[in-house]
């Protein structure tokens, strides 16, 4: 192969790659947010996910736009894992649209008769409005024009070659289809573009420079390569955009050696099928049936293990608070012993109560510390997974029929549940208070709200003692006390308001923080009460909390989980009316 034939076959590529790009980038902007659109609404199922994939990526003409688009959605959190993995899948066989486009126009096609009036007329549209979704289908023309440039250009450089292109072949047939596999990925990987890769094998085993089965390899090669970007957009990601692109590698993998270790049999099938349909034995086309009937199959494959491939994946690439929000005791086995499951109820409840009074103390302590410093969204979510999957098991619970006084103590524990959910609640909304900024209060406010807050703080390290909450909880005046505290600095706050010493915007922001220190501490001790009563039962009865004794319908069977829907007690009696 002579230096000439080789620059003839680079700038072929390098056209390719250049009309690829322009085409992508046209598309792109001509349809603005249809891609995140169709994405993040049009993947409700495994066939809508699949058909999402494979419509975007065929229009678009980059399986890497719609893989990077669908991880970063992922990451996102706008899809789910299970969203994710069909329209990762889906992409895969979209992709197969530009091996047709090479070999039923790019390879027939006389550059002079369509590809130059393209680039010419895309760039009179570019002209006409540069900025503008007309300027954009323009660039589209254009690079539909220069990729076929490109293609033309390799169809030369491969012309006449022989043997040239071809790896040696005294390897044996097994060693020599994997490194024709190699070769594909590679390629891949060094052109950043599987449709690439693809062109230069059907652009090859057009010319006869490549034999078909060996230009298959490579085909199946360039759909491994593909994965390297996926591979890259996963790092640093959150764990379900690394399980995504994990998905996106294991079909890939699979697929590949599904095809490779049918190949010889799969390439007669599709000559076989090629003569039936008229589509005949020019090389381009076989090739392109061959990727599109071995990604199809890959999908068929992956149908019924999808479910087992995603469940396997979610156990993997976890994070902190993933595994804080899986529950350590609680054991659907355990659901159909009442006390065992008393036993794991009231352990996961411990688990549940530590976290809430740690993220309390965290919003509450704070307070003039730089917006964004706690990371309280993602430990909340956790939290939330965690009070999701004790409610689950409550339901388990009382599908089994149990005495009265478990259903009491289930019921009790429901209670405590709403009253730490409250408690999370309110933490999360003085967090992102906090990260209000705002003129600082009067000297006669800012004292008082320090102690109101310092006070909050002392009453929840109460609640969080390694050995269970302050017994004297139940029985002192915490709570009255606090809530003085709080109508205190209330009332300064509105004082200073209507003396204009603190803008009356400012008054209602720190009025808000203060309003929500009550609300956190009030529910949170609620909850230590609670917590202490379903530990020791035979204490003192407490002031305002729900009856020790069951209810008549959990008596007579009624459902736990109906104590879900009844709101949380009130926090006391005569209690602040702007906290309801």
């Amino acid at each position: 192969m002579t230096l000439a034939t080789l620059g003839g076959i680079a700038g072929g590529i390098g056209l390719f790659l250049l009309g690829m790009w322009l085409m992508t980038d046209g598309l792109k902007t001509a349809a603005g947010p249809a891609l995140q659109r169709i994405l993040a609404r049009f993947t409700g199922t495994r066939l809508r996910g699949l058909a999402s994939g494979m419509l975007v990526t065929a229009v678009v003409q980059s399986s890497s736009a719609v893989t990077m688009a669908a991880i970063g959605f992922v990451n996102a959190g706008l899809l789910n894992l299970r969203q994710s993995m069909w329209v990762l899948f889906g992409a895969n066989v979209g992709t197969t649209m530009t091996g047709w486009l090479v070999a039923l126009v790019g390879l027939s096609l006389k550059v002079e008769a369509l590809a130059l009036p393209l680039v010419g007329a895309g760039m009179l549209l570019r002209l006409s409005d540069p900025k503008g979704r007309r300027g954009a289908l323009g660039v589209t023309l254009a690079g539909f024009g220069v990729l076929f440039i490109g293609i033309a250009t390799l169809q030369q450089g491969f012309a006449g070659q022989g043997q040239a292109f071809a790896l040696p072949q005294g390897m044996g047939e097994p060693l020599n289809t994997v490194a024709h596999v190699i070769a594909g990925a590679l390629l891949t990987v060094l052109m950043q573009s599987s449709s690439a890769a693809i062109a230069v094998a059907l652009s090859a085993a057009q010319g006869l420079s490549i034999g078909l089965h060996d230009a298959a390899a490579v085909v199946i090669g360039a759909n491994v390569g593909t994965t390297v970007k996926a591979l890259l957009a996963a790092m640093g990601a959150t764990p379900n955009a690394k399980r995504a692109a994990a998905a996106h590698v294991v079909f890939n993998l699979l697929t590949a050696a599904a095809a490779i270790a049918a190949l010889p049999w799969l390439v007669d099938a599709i000559l076989a099928l090629g003569a039936a349909t008229g589509i005949g034995e020019e090389p381009a086309a076989v090739l392109a049936l061959f990727h599109t009937l071995f990604n199809v199959a890959g999908v068929i494959f992956v149908w019924p293990i999808a479910d087992r491939l995603s469940s396997f994946l979610e156990r993997r690439f976890r994070s902190a608070e993933e595994d804080a929000s899986r529950p350590r005791f609680l054991d659907r086995h355990a659901a159909a012993v009442p006390q065992l499951a008393l036993d794991a109820m009231g352990r996961e409840l411990d688990r549940m109560a530590a976290m809430t009074w740690g993220i309390a103390l965290r919003a509450l302590r704070a307070r003039g510390a730089e917006p964004g410093r706690l990371p309280l969204a993602r430990e909340i979510e956790a939290l939330r997974g965690l009070d999701h999957a004790f409610g689950d098991f409550v339901t388990l619970v009382n599908r089994e029929s149990m005495p009265g006084d478990v259903a009491a103590r289930i019921t009790r524990m429901l209670y405590a549940s709403r009253y730490l959910e409250t408690t999370v609640e309110a933490a999360e909304h003085l967090d992102a208070a906090h990260a209000e900024r705002g003129a600082p209060a009067p000297e006669t406010v800012g004292g008082a709200l320090a102690a109101f807050v310092d006070d909050a703080a002392a009453a929840i390290d109460r609640c969080a003692r390694p050995d269970g909450p302050d017994p004297g909880l139940a029985g002192d005046d915490t709570l009255a006390r606090l809530h003085r505290d709080y109508l205190e600095t209330k009332e300064r706050l509105l004082e200073a308001g209507a003396l204009g010493q603190l803008p009356i915007v400012e008054m209602d922001r720190v009025l808000r923080g203060a309003r929500l220190t009550w609300r956190l501490a009030d529910q949170a001790v609620h909850a230590a009460i609670v917590l202490r009563q379903i530990r020791h039962p035979d204490e003192e009865p407490d002031r305002g909390l729900p009856p020790r004794q069951p209810s008549e319908a959990v008596e007579q069977g009624g459902s736990i989980v109906a104590a879900l829907a009844e709101p949380a007690p009130s926090a006391r009696d005569g209690a602040d009316p702007a906290l309801r």
